[in-house]
């Protein structure tokens, strides 16, 4: 059964200023054969519907707001305070409205603010939208009927919300890398909320960062082709056609993706580079610090040029490195890697060839202990650069 509804209400409390859930009543859907007044609203949620100045009105406290229901349908509707009977009550639907019948009594009603002006509202029918609800913001059944506290949504819970709200406002199969990459930086930060650790500790929060794009591509796989592998291939040619797809983007994302949040991190100190830069002929190192410009500029000190490059692992193409700028060929050749472990033997090669690694901090514990010392973190290298530029 969907939870589309469910989800759709939950992106909403996340998403607004304030939230409001409650079960509806007879009265509430007209099921007690009543004058219908529109739906009770408990006194809890009076800062959601009226500010204190409105309340402080001679007449009747009224206001007429904007209402996206369902995410579809919009009304103009209104809030009223009878101070004598100590109720709010949202009124005026419209002629039609199609929720408020007598067999949704039980339904949990759920309504969000998005602004002053502009409210959402939700009913959610079945017991699976229901419970998909109450248990996203550790809610018991009997705790309804008052102002939503998101502070008890756990991360796990937002990063899949917010995981399955980036896929559902996709209008393509597979963004481009950098879209997937800045798309799990932006999940990353509003789950977490941790931006300031690109500054303080920026080896974490490109684990971080990597951890969390992994996790957006592999839901993104899932939507697109679980259903496939669900029902099985038609043929051998249709199998292999799929996979080499999955695998060849799989490789393609991974490479570009430590580029794009290097480069964040970057950004997020003030550093100045130029990436995919070209020096001589058509080599390409992934970074030069501070600019591909200052380093065709032979008056511009070679003492203040920095080459970086980016391979998620490099046990066998670190040697790439060794070309990638002529100008810098007596400099050290500094290399960013995910690896895990690399032997001794290469970490002595690598030594002999003025490579420098530089790997996040909780990975360098892999390395042969004896070398460790050799490895550079993340942090160290920004810090590194900050100095060369003057920052």
């Amino acid at each position: 059964m969907s939870v589309v509804y469910a989800n759709q209400a939950i992106q909403s409390v996340l998403n607004s200023e304030q939230g409001f859930c409650k079960f509806l009543s007879a009265n509430d859907t007209g099921a007690t054969g009543g004058h219908q007044s529109g739906i009770l609203i408990s006194k809890s949620a009076v800062t959601m519907l009226f500010t204190t100045q409105q309340l402080k009105q001679e007449s009747i406290p009224k206001r007429f707001v904007k209402i996206r229901w369902q995410d579809d349908l919009i009304t103009e509707s209104g809030f009223t305070y009878y101070e004598s009977k100590n109720e709010l009550r949202i009124t005026r639907f419209g002629r039609g409205f199609p929720f408020l019948k007598p067999e949704q009594t039980g339904s949990l009603f759920v309504f969000t603010r998005q602004s002053e002006e502009d409210y959402n509202g939700y009913f959610l029918d079945t017991e699976e939208e229901i419970e998909e609800f109450l248990n996203t913001f550790g809610i018991s059944p009997t705790e309804t009927n008052c102002l939503i506290d998101t502070e008890k949504v756990r991360p796990e819970t937002q990063e899949r919300l917010a995981i399955q709200d980036f896929i559902s406002n996709l209008d393509v199969d597979f963004p481009t890398s950098d879209v997937m990459s800045a798309a799990a930086r932006t999940i990353e930060e509003k789950v977490y909320n941790h931006i300031g650790h690109i500054i303080t500790n920026p080896d974490e929060k490109l684990i971080s960062w990597t951890n969390m794009e992994y996790t957006l591509f592999r839901a993104l796989e899932y939507a697109r082709y679980g259903e496939l592998i669900t029902k099985g291939f038609q043929s051998v040619d249709e199998f292999v056609k799929i996979a080499n797809a999955v695998l060849n983007r799989r490789k393609s994302r991974a490479g570009k993706s430590l580029e794009h949040h290097l480069a964040a991190i970057f950004d997020g100190n003030e550093i100045k580079y130029t990436s995919q830069a070209t020096t001589e002929g058509n080599k390409k190192p992934d970074f030069i610090f501070p600019s591909q410009e200052a380093y065709h500029d032979y008056h511009f000190s070679t003492d203040r040029l920095v080459s970086l490059a980016a391979k998620t692992t490099c046990k066998d193409r670190w040697r790439q490195v060794l070309n990638e700028a002529d100008r810098l060929r007596d400099k050290p050749k500094y290399l960013c890697t995910l690896q895990q472990g690399i032997s001794g033997a290469q970490m002595d090669e690598m030594q002999a060839e003025n490579v420098i690694l530089v790997v996040p901090m909780p990975y360098i514990a892999t390395y042969p202990k004896d070398r460790r010392d050799r490895i550079w973190t993340i942090s160290r290298f920004v810090q590194y650069v900050k100095i060369v530029e003057g920052i």
